[in-house]
């Protein structure tokens, strides 16, 4: 039934619907439409049209039965806005010196005008708001040049920052040392350097850590944020810091425009090397430093880039068409960057392989080490700390100290009596007080190293103790007194088996080499499996053996080698003039001849004459130099004339007698006729002073040693001081009398645990208020680790530097650095900082672009070049203080700490914030960072630890 229904229901509507369209047509059903739709749209009219009319007129009476009247204010103030603005003037003074205020003026025009004009005129013409900020940040510019005229300036620069950057390179060494230990080979070693790094700081400063503000970006600008509105509320008045939008808007400009792009730039490590290079600018990069880097690089990235580099160019140089004497020079490039190629792929397949080699074991396997009689190595600062260490080991420590001991005795005798001798003369008599002394520093030396209480007991003859015993008992004492059994101890140092010659077998007597630059590194021979051929960076035209394998080579018939000066010339470098020697050198062996030239100085010869005069005794009767000349040496007759003189002198050196009766001055005569950069063993200063130092080496060691180490700089405070050097002795000499009776003579290792301390801890006894000394030793010991070594070479350096700082500077040394600090912070020193800054960020009065990150290779070519430009810059007389390798691992540290833009940011921002804490001492800004730094997660693990590690301790 219900399917007969829907039958007849579709269809009775399907024959209407036809019917429909029969009788009406087929566009009946738009009409229909049509007229539904006009019939609905009319009205909606009428209803819009009724509705409108009747609500007017229902306003019309609510207007005037309801509402109360309009009130006078409102047109008033719409008049007023009507107005023109009336001009503010804006005062322009901010720190009172015109100098400064200008471009202070401009950097905030600038900012307002980058930062806010650009998108506020899209919201209105009214410039009221402007001038509010505008005034505002003069305003707090103002309060704060106010506060730094009343800070003084010269503890912050002298000592806090100095502190705070020994401190960060303390943990940063802390956390290298941390990662060795460990010892395994991490994926990514630079981010596991970075969380320990942070890990250790918490450890040292307790009570703050900077990781989430260094490594978060979205932390470090919330942190900028409160930093920047907790200054507005110190430097703002009241009423503008209550103005939320317009304080918003001033903390967004410090913060994300001036603050974090700054903070930025100074820690990218790119910029810092940049910088580097551009200070040192002036230092011509050497050829040897630059293959030391290489070969100790341990970044695959560097390696690839100097690679890819000297590749290009030797494509260069092989399209070149040349001919005559410029191919010889091209193929002469050619080798060298041969060479370059070899060692870097050698360094990165080793690095890659993981078969890293240390050097100093490798080369105590490797061939015959040079060897340092006993003499010069009690006589030189590095070699001496190695051999105490070892004598320390050994149990013969006693030995060691008591020659020591008798050396500053005999000085400190010497010095005594020379100075009694003179007051006797002038009529002054203070015999038995001095007498007295020198008795009680005599009975001293017996007491702690040859009576039977000594410990331990310096083990020799009883008869000369005992004779000793009674010429101390019955006579006056004198400074040869300990000569005879100050004899023995060197000879049983000297020969017995337990001291001396087993420490020439010691691997730290091949450490001492190595710290004196004496220790070579194996010859080069490519991949590790020892296939390929070495190639020479020396300019020969064709490949050769490398420079330890030509010392490696025998001074007989097959190979022969002839030099001699074929012109000289005058050079002027940066205003110093200097002779230039020329030198041709032949070398033939059976297979091959080799021609090549090489340049060098006067000095360079009087420098390798030394050297060799000094290893090997018989040269000096046989090679005599030619003498210098102080006026008119640039002359052409005397050019002309030293020139035959030294090719006499270059003739007998190479003479083959000469040659085979010492066959190991061969490695020195190879090394100086390369055609390389000649490195001296001594300064030039240290050379002239060796004729005066020489004839009192025996009497007063020490003092002779601490005079060779004296920079080239000095040269002419030294040249003063010589005027007075009767009180410099007499001054000298109570130093080394103090030295000896207020320092125990056994002067062992002493361990402070500087793991867990800041630097700012007091460095030792009389130094705190002696900046420069203070500053120099704290800088010494973080980067060379001075602390951890030998405590008598801290103490050495430490006098050493007291005897220069005396010496070249008298007591004006601390008034120049405070003047110098004065300088640093005058109205003209800070305008210019603020120019430098205005150029910096809007050259030209626009806003600068952000520079484009720099192409990988490039800026690891730029840490290469600036790794090679420190090296060449340390003085040779710092390596012969503190050693060669010491010198090089200390420099390297310290680049290699700016190397991660992570940890400079926390160093710019621990300066900052010292900067805020000397700048506002009322506000307690230490609790403030520590609580904007609470939130860091190594904080909280340490907190977690230290809670972990104390709970059991309370249990009990």
């Amino acid at each position: 039934s219900y399917l007969q229904t829907s039958l007849s229901i579709w269809g009775w509507g399907s024959l209407g619907l036809v019917l429909f369209l029969v009788t009406f047509g087929p566009f009946a059903i738009f009409y229909f439409a049509f007229y539904i739709l006009c019939f609905v749209g009319g009205g909606f009219v009428v209803t819009l049209l009724f509705g409108k009319s009747n609500s007017e007129k229902y306003l019309e009476q609510c207007e005037h039965s309801f509402l109360p009247c309009t009130s006078v204010g409102i047109p008033k103030c719409i008049e007023e806005m009507k107005r023109e603005a009336r001009p503010i003037k804006i005062d322009r003074r901010l720190t009172g010196a015109n100098i400064i205020d200008e471009p202070l003026q401009q950097v905030i025009q600038f900012s307002l005008r980058d930062y806010v004009q650009y998108w506020y005129y899209t919201l209105s013409d009214d410039e009221s708001f402007l001038l509010e900020i505008r005034q505002a940040l003069q305003y707090a510019l103002v309060q704060f040049s106010a506060r730094s005229k009343e800070t003084d300036w010269q503890p912050y620069f002298t000592t806090r920052l100095v502190d705070d950057f020994g401190t960060h390179l303390r943990v940063f060494r802390k956390a290298q040392q941390r990662i060795a230990e460990k010892g395994d080979q991490m994926k990514d070693q630079a981010e596991e350097l970075v969380d320990t790094f942070f890990e250790v700081e918490v450890e040292m400063e307790k009570e703050v850590c900077r990781d989430l503000v260094c490594t978060s970006p979205k932390d470090e600008e919330g942190f900028l944020r409160d930093l920047c509105e907790v200054l507005l509320y110190i430097l703002l008045p009241p009423g503008d810091f209550q103005n939320k939008i317009m304080r918003y808007f001033v903390r967004e400009i410090l913060s994300r425009g001036i603050l974090l792009p700054l903070i930025n730039q100074l820690s990218d490590p790119d910029y810092i090397n940049q910088y580097v290079i551009w200070m040192i600018r002036d230092s011509n990069c050497n050829y040897e430093a630059f293959m030391n880097i290489i070969k100790l690089s341990d970044n695959i990235g560097e390696l690839e880039a100097v690679k890819d580099k000297a590749s290009e160019e030797l494509q260069y140089l092989r399209s070149l068409d040349t001919a005559g004497d410029d191919i010889n020079t091209i193929k002469n490039q050619i080798n060298s960057l041969l060479y370059v190629i070899k060692v870097c792929d050698s360094r990165i397949q080793r690095l890659q392989s993981g078969k890293e080699i240390d050097t100093v074991k490798l080369a105590a396997n490797f061939g015959k080490l040079c060897t340092v009689p006993l003499d010069h190595i009690l006589v030189d600062n590095v070699a001496l700390q190695f051999f105490m260490d070892y004598m320390q080991q050994t149990g013969g420590q006693a030995h060691l100290f008591f020659w020591m001991t008798v050396e500053g005795y005999r000085v400190t005798a010497q010095q005594q009596l020379e100075v009694l001798q003179s007051r006797q003369k002038d009529g002054k008599h203070q015999t038995n007080q001095t007498k007295g002394l020198l008795r009680a520093a005599a009975f001293g030396v017996y007491e702690q190293y040859l009576s039977e209480k000594a410990s331990p007991r310096v083990n020799i003859d009883d008869n000369l103790v005992a004779k000793l015993a009674e010429t101390l008992n019955h006579e006056d004492p004198t400074p040869e007194i300990f000569d005879d059994i100050q004899r023995k101890v060197y000879e049983l140092m000297l020969r017995d088996e337990r001291f001396y010659p087993s420490f020439k077998q010691n691997v730290l007597y091949v450490r001492m080499l190595a710290e004196l630059d004496m220790l070579k590194d194996p010859s080069f021979r490519g991949s590790d499996d020892g296939e390929g051929e070495s190639f020479n960076g020396s300019p020969t035209g064709s490949i050769n053996l490398s420079l330890d394998d030509l010392s490696n080579v025998p001074s007989d018939e097959t190979v022969q080698l002839h030099a001699y000066i074929s012109d000289t010339g005058v050079c002027n470098d940066h205003g110093k003039t200097y002779a230039l020697y020329a030198i041709t050198v032949h070398r033939r062996n059976a297979n091959s001849e080799e021609m090549w030239k090489t340049y060098r100085r006067y000095s360079d010869f009087h420098d390798f004459h030394m050297r060799i005069t000094e290893q090997f005794e018989n040269l000096s009767n046989i090679l005599k130099l030619p003498g210098k000349k102080t006026f008119n040496n640039m002359d052409r007759e005397f050019l002309e004339k030293r020139k035959k003189d030294l090719n006499a002198y270059l003739q007998l050196l190479l003479n083959p007698e000469v040659m085979k009766a010492s066959p190991a001055l061969a490695h020195y005569v190879y090394d100086f006729l390369e055609n390389k950069a000649y490195s001296k063993g001594k300064g030039d200063f240290a050379r002239k002073m060796d004729t005066f130092v020489n004839p009192l080496r025996n009497s007063m060691r020490n003092v002779s040693n601490a005079v060779k180490s004296i920079p080239d700089s000095l040269a002419e405070g030294m040249t003063k001081m010589s005027d007075n050097m009767g009180k410099m002795s007499e001054r000298l000499g109570q130093d080394i009398k103090q030295s000896f009776f207020k320092v125990p003579p056994l002067m062992q290792k002493t361990y402070s645990d500087p793991d867990h301390c800041r630097v700012a801890a007091p460095i030792d006894d009389n130094v705190d208020d002696n900046i420069p000394l203070r500053v120099m030793l704290l800088l010494m010991d973080e980067v060379f680790d001075l602390k951890e070594r030998n405590q008598w070479l801290r103490r050495n350096i430490k006098n050493l530097l007291q005897q220069l700082i005396r010496a070249t500077y008298g007591d004006t040394i601390n008034r120049k650095i405070v003047d110098h600090v004065d300088w640093m912070t005058s109205p003209e020193q800070v305008a210019d900082a603020v120019k430098r800054f205005r150029d910096a960020f809007w050259p030209n009065g626009i806003l600068a672009e952000t520079v484009p990150r720099r192409d990988k290779a490039i800026r690891m070519r730029t840490r290469v070049a600036g790794k090679t430009k420190l090296l060449e810059v340390m003085p040779d007389e710092l390596k012969h203080i503190i050693g060669a390798e010491t010198t090089r691992k200390g420099i390297l540290r310290v680049f290699e700490m700016f190397q991660h833009s992570q940890l400079n940011k926390r160093m710019v921002y621990v300066f900052l914030e010292r900067f805020l804490e000397t700048l506002f001492p009322q506000n307690k800004f230490p609790e403030l960072f520590n609580k904007l730094h609470s939130r860091s997660k190594q904080m909280q693990r340490y907190k977690q630890r230290l809670h972990s590690t104390q709970a059991p301790s309370l249990q009990k």
